[in-house]
């Protein structure tokens, strides 16, 4: 009794003081205190003038370089990585038991660091509110569309199958990729039995939880930022769209194919009735005020209550607004909808905590890559192609949204322009500012989201969906099985003529 008292104060301590994020803007000296923007005129640049004549009343900011943090301190986060990848395969009881323990005091490790010896102490307040935004989004969205028991009264065949990951993807730009994972994936899993395969959930995975959202700010988390950060909302369906069709095209022709070879007959029951009936009809509306609520930004909307600190506005009438919608939906979801999705809060729990680790421990590893793409190598470097590769590496292995920011902040930086002046970054996405700057956040855009499927934690709805998909009863590959089994195989080689046509040789 005493032990379980122990561990669950222990458990609230760690939580409390865990968070960690990237600081954009590390500070440089033996105090560590944070540097202001210097401000220069307008008319010290041809990029500047070009700014200047678009925005007037705008100063161009310019950043300083980051300090440097030592390289040992990205140890906790492969060894977390190590052990996401190895603990379901290897010690599966120790794992499922601990994992949450393990996540946590990792990122404890990083975070300690961060305000004992670097005494950066707004870096994990940030953390705190980056790790809400991203709780209360995936958590809101996974309980409401739980809710909602899709009944597609068809024989699952090829045919019907990629219909089925066509329309997910294009309703990942709506409701986002975790939106629509969560409202697909149990009807997906469902519609396929006797022939469901594992291929099947890793085309899921693909095209509905990654590429598919690729179009608007609302599909992933990384575009949602960029608009935060000033990227016009229509943005990325302008310069996105060609891509989208193509690579989910070829995903899609690959699947049809390796389907078609799929001889096992389909057990599910047909029904009389509508092709598709919906149970729990009431939860779009909940799903229709997530999205409404994501909008909620006080760097978007002025009027809206924030927390400011360091010169930056946190939202938290958002994130309240996202838990409470949540907490209703489930309290008045149709009962048999919940039971027939056999809904359970453990897959929400996986993502909490696994999470919890990845946020806390990826800091010291972004900041390492913003540090060096400010250097004079780095810069020398940067260009749409290295971009294109260096983002979707990173948003493989690391969350896919603050890999994003960093590299857009890099790429800018390495110019001497600052990220957080909305002007600067509208300039920059309109081509205004550089010749390439509109090329180099296509790149960045692109990868950012595509390459979010090349392992479980490159983007939030991955682990979900791998999680719901075990609970469901399919055995799910390890971490490494997912790689080296399908994303290296499949995936990535139409990634690389994704880059090779639209970035190499720009042929659209």
């Amino acid at each position: 009794m005493l032990l379980n008292i122990f561990k669950k104060k222990l458990l609230f301590i760690i939580i409390t003081l865990l968070f960690n994020y990237l600081p954009i803007k590390l500070c440089k000296g033996k105090d560590l205190k944070e540097k202001s923007l210097k401000v220069v005129d307008n008319q010290k640049s041809k990029a500047d003038k070009k700014i200047y004549k678009e925005f007037p009343h705008k100063k161009v900011k310019h950043i300083n370089k980051p300090s440097k943090i030592p390289i040992w301190l990205v140890i906790p986060f492969i060894l977390l990585l190590a052990m996401i990848a190895s603990g379901p395969l290897l010690y599966e009881k120790f794992w499922h038991k601990y994992y949450h323990y393990i996540a946590m005091m990792l990122a404890s490790v990083v975070l300690i660091f961060y305000i004992f010896k670097l005494k950066n102490i707004h870096a994990p307040i940030a953390s705190f509110f980056e790790y809400i935004q991203f709780i209360a989004l995936i958590a809101s969205l996974y309980i409401a569309s739980s809710g909602i028991f899709i009944r597609v009264n068809k024989k699952a065949t090829p045919l019907v199958n990629l219909i089925l990951l066509i329309t997910g993807s294009i309703i990942s730009n709506l409701i986002g990729t975790t939106g629509a994972s969560m409202l697909l994936i149990k009807p997906f899993i469902r519609l396929n039995q006797g022939r469901l395969k594992i291929y099947h959930i890793i085309f899921f995975i693909f095209m509905v939880s990654n590429v598919g959202g690729a179009l608007t700010p609302i599909g992933d988390p990384p575009l949602f930022l960029g608009f935060l950060k000033g990227i016009p909302f229509f943005w990325t369906v302008y310069h996105n769209i060609f891509p989208w069709i193509f690579a989910l095209g070829l995903l899609g022709i690959v699947f049809f194919i390796i389907d078609s070879k799929n001889k096992n007959a389909s057990t599910y029951k047909v029904t009389k009735g509508k092709v598709i009936e919906f149970l729990g009809k009431k939860n779009f509306i909940w799903l229709f005020l997530i999205i409404l609520s994501v909008f909620l930004d006080p760097n978007i909307f002025n009027w809206v209550p924030s927390l400011s600190y360091h010169g930056h506005n946190h939202s938290f009438l958002r994130e309240i607004l996202l838990f409470t919608i949540g907490y209703l939906a489930f309290k008045n979801s149709n009962k048999t909808a919940l039971k027939e999705n056999e809904f359970s809060f453990e897959p929400l729990k996986e993502v909490v905590f696994i999470f919890i680790g990845i946020f806390g421990t990826m800091a010291p590893a972004l900041a390492l890559i913003n540090l060096y793409a400010q250097s004079d190598i780095g810069k020398s470097i940067i260009n749409h192609n290295s971009l294109y590769w260096g983002a979707g590496t990173l948003s493989s292995f690391l969350d896919n949204a603050p890999t994003y920011l960093n590299f857009l902040t890099a790429s800018m930086g390495s110019h001497g322009v600052d990220i957080s002046n909305i002007a600067n970054v509208k300039a920059y996405a309109e081509g205004i500012m550089f010749k390439t700057s509109l090329i180099n956040l296509k790149a960045i855009s692109i990868s950012s989201v595509f390459f979010g499927a090349m392992t479980y934690i490159g983007n939030g709805p991955n682990f979900m969906v791998k999680s719901i998909a075990d609970k469901m009863g399919v055995k799910m590959p390890s971490f490494f099985g997912y790689i080296f089994r399908y994303s290296l195989l499949i995936l990535l080689p139409i990634l690389f003529f994704v880059w090779l046509i639209f970035f190499y040789l720009q042929l659209l």
